[in-house]
């Protein structure tokens, strides 16, 4: 198979992609309609997938609503990332355990050796592989890489699917992630009203098309998709300018712009949960009613919350001005520092799922106005 061989995948054949994952093993799971928006759950036939569907989303407001009856794919984004499947929000990394041994008491510590089932995510959009890439990065590479990460990331397989529409929060565009997969993805799809175009993105991707011998696409098909693509990018209302980052942030630390947001911002973690990049956790002690065993837990936490801040008997951010500046100068400043790369890929979610409504790019843009 020619590498970058775009092909023609009928709506009606759907299923077999479906069956060809299953078939090897993978727990297959895809974008299902549930509780008022789109969530990660398994899926055995393409019927189950959210047809005719689509999303209105604005500051502090996600709603679906009636579509394209022969689009599955329009729903742009839901609350959960593939960071859900990757950085799970609990997971036990080890015990702790009194025993005895020939009449004398010990103490023996079991660590949890990382084991991860086979999953196939059909739907996963750019800017959540553009996330995925970072955490990968932050994650699974030098002294202290992650093996509870790595071992879901080796298991999990990427069918993408290229965004044909812009919800009104999102501003992957101006980010560099969206609205089109580039890399990261076993397979990539782009749906058209009668058919999917779909290329490989690694080897085992490649053996997927060989097995379902499929016929490539015509260039009108492929034109076509790429104008719509073009077309999502441009309807885009926000945009981050990425000029002078991180210095820009830097500078700002004394805008009052921090305080006007400030007497906004509940706190709630919101924002931080539902961002595909966020990886701040906490790690918890659970001993047993008899004090002879202890496990220990690792869940999502967040900057926002106030404990988060405390370390040695002082917090380093007790007020939410403070936690709300961190937030957006580490998010989109200093992660360059860090790691290269802004820590936002545009998805809006944090927008969407703000209960009050702030608006990370208007924030961001008052905070870079003169004071």
């Amino acid at each position: 198979m020619r590498a970058g061989t775009i092909f023609r995948l009928e709506k009606s054949g759907l299923d077999r992609l479906l069956s060809s994952l299953i078939q090897q093993g993978f727990r297959t799971l895809a974008p299902i309609e549930r509780d008022g928006t789109v969530m990660w759950d398994v899926i055995e036939s393409a019927a189950a997938l959210p047809w005719g569907r689509r999303e209105s989303q604005q500051p502090g407001c996600y709603r679906l609503e009636k579509g394209d009856a022969n689009r599955c794919f329009d729903v742009v984004n839901g609350p959960q990332s593939l960071k859900s499947l990757t950085f799970v929000s609990r997971e036990k990394l080890s015990s702790v355990r009194r025993e005895a041994d020939a009449g004398v008491s010990k103490i023996n510590f079991y660590p949890v050796r990382p084991e991860a089932e086979k999953i196939a995510v059909l739907g996963a959009r750019a800017c959540d592989l553009a996330a995925l890439a970072m955490q990968e990065k932050i994650l699974t590479q030098g002294e202290y890489a992650d093996p509870f990460f790595t071992a879901r990331r080796d298991s999990l397989l990427i069918v993408a699917v290229n965004c044909m529409r812009s919800a009104d929060t999102c501003f992957c565009a101006s980010m560099d992630t969206g609205p089109k997969a580039i890399s990261g993805f076993d397979l990539a799809m782009t749906e058209l009203d009668a058919a999917f175009l779909i290329e490989a993105g690694s080897e085992i991707g490649s053996a997927i098309l060989a097995e379902l011998s499929l016929p490539v696409a015509e260039v009108g098909e492929i034109e076509a998709a790429a104008a719509a693509i073009a077309a999502a990018a441009a309807s885009q209302k926000r945009a981050i300018d990425q000029h002078g980052l991180p210095q820009a942030l830097f500078d700002a630390h004394n805008h009052p712009q921090w305080d006007d947001v400030a007497g906004r911002c509940l706190s709630c973690t919101n924002c931080t949960m539902v961002c595909p990049t966020c990886f701040c956790h906490a790690v918890e002690e659970v001993p047993s009613l008899d004090r002879g065993e202890s496990e220990r837990f690792r869940s999502w936490d967040s900057c926002f919350s106030p404990e988060h801040g405390y370390i040695h008997g002082k917090n380093m951010r007790p007020t939410t001005r403070e936690r709300y500046r961190m937030w957006m100068t580490h998010k989109l400043g200093a992660w360059i520092d860090q790691f290269d790369a802004s820590g936002c890929v545009g998805c809006g979610r944090c927008i969407s799922w703000c209960p009050v409504g702030i608006d990370l790019v208007e924030e961001y843009s008052k905070v870079r106005e003169e004071p």
